[in-house]
Order: C-alpha cells, then sequence, then structure tokens
C-alpha cells in the first residue's frame, strides 16, 4: 500500500500580534492605546472596535481570508485522499479476498480428490483382504468338517478296539482253560 505525505504550512498565532500593512509604529501604539482604553470602557467599546475592524478590510484581512480558504481546500484534498486510499485498500482487499477464495477452493478440490484416490486404494486392499479372509475361512470350516469326521473315526475305531480286546481276552480265557484241562 502507498502512504501518502501531506505537506501542511506552519501557521502560528500564538503571542503575535498581527501586523497591519499601510501602519507605521506610532499609529500602532496610538491604536494599542485606544484598544486599551476601549477595553476598559466595556461592551460598547467591543462593538465600536468591531465596527472599526468589519469597516476595514485591509490586506491583512483578505490574506487571513485567502489562508483560511487555503487550509480548507487543503483540508478538503486531504480527506478526498485519505478517502481514495481507504477505496484502493478496500479493492485491495476485496481483490486479496477474491483470490484467496479461488485458492482455498482449489486446494479444497485438489485435497477433496487426492482424499477420494486414497479411499479408493483402500478400498481395493480392504477388498483384497476381505477376500482372502473369506477364502481362508471356507478353508477353516472344510478342515473342521474333516477334523470332524478324523474325530468320529478316531472314535469308532477307539471304541471298536475297546470292544474288541474283551472279546479277546474271553477266548484266549477259553483256549487257556481247555488247554489246561
Amino acid at each position: 500500500m502507498e502512504r501518502q505525505g501531506v505537506d501542511m504550512p506552519q501557521v502560528e498565532f500564538k503571542d503575535q500580534e498581527p501586523q497591519l500593512l499601510g501602519e507605521n509604529q506610532e499609529e500602532q501604539q496610538q491604536g494599542e492605546e485606544s484598544r486599551d482604553e476601549e477595553a476598559c470602557q466595556g461592551p460598547a467599546s467591543a462593538n465600536r472596535q468591531l465596527m472599526m475592524l468589519e469597516g476595514k478590510s485591509g490586506p491583512y484581512f483578505s490574506s487571513l481570508d485567502l489562508s483560511i480558504d487555503i487550509l480548507k481546500k487543503r483540508a478538503q484534498e486531504l480527506i478526498e485522499n485519505i478517502n481514495e486510499s481507504r477505496q484502493k485498500d478496500h479493492a485491495l482487499m476485496t481483490n486479496f479476498r477474491d483470490s484467496l477464495k479461488i485458492k482455498v477452493s482449489d486446494l479444497t478440490e485438489k485435497l477433496e480428490e487426492r482424499m477420494y484416490q486414497i479411499y479408493n486404494h483402500h478400498n481395493k486392499i480392504i477388498q483384497e483382504k476381505l477376500q482372502e479372509f473369506t477364502q481362508k475361512m471356507a478353508k477353516i470350516n472344510h478342515l473342521e468338517t474333516e477334523l470332524k469326521q478324523v474325530c468320529h473315526t478316531v472314535e469308532t475305531v477307539y471304541k471298536d478296539l475297546c470292544v474288541q480286546p474283551e472279546a479277546t481276552t474271553l477266548e484266549e480265557e477259553q483256549i487257556h482253560k481247555d488247554g489246561e484241562c
């Protein structure tokens, strides 16, 4: 942003007596004395003094009016410059906000697109793992069925083994008894 400097004329009126053009030193002293006398006389003298000043439209008052007009114009120019600067700042911020919105929108779209790509990749991996899991569960069910069959077979064999030794033992006892007699 651009910062504008303003050159203001320095005007000092503090403790300064304005010099009236065309009067000499003696007239000034007489005027001061008469003013002091009039100040003592009260409001009537102030009115006379004001009428005398209004009647005099000398170069001092015209230059004073001109200085005031110049100051007013300068102040108005400064206000206009400030307003123009603010309008430029507002336009700059509006453009910045709009471009920022566009960039954020673009980045959001890219992020969203990347997120969906990652989702798709993970979905494929999850699908493959689920398929492997399903196959392994099917194998486990098949093995469980085979194990049950093996267990049933072993149980049957065991029962058969348990029954036969008793029968063999009786026969052996019979043979053994027959041989002793």
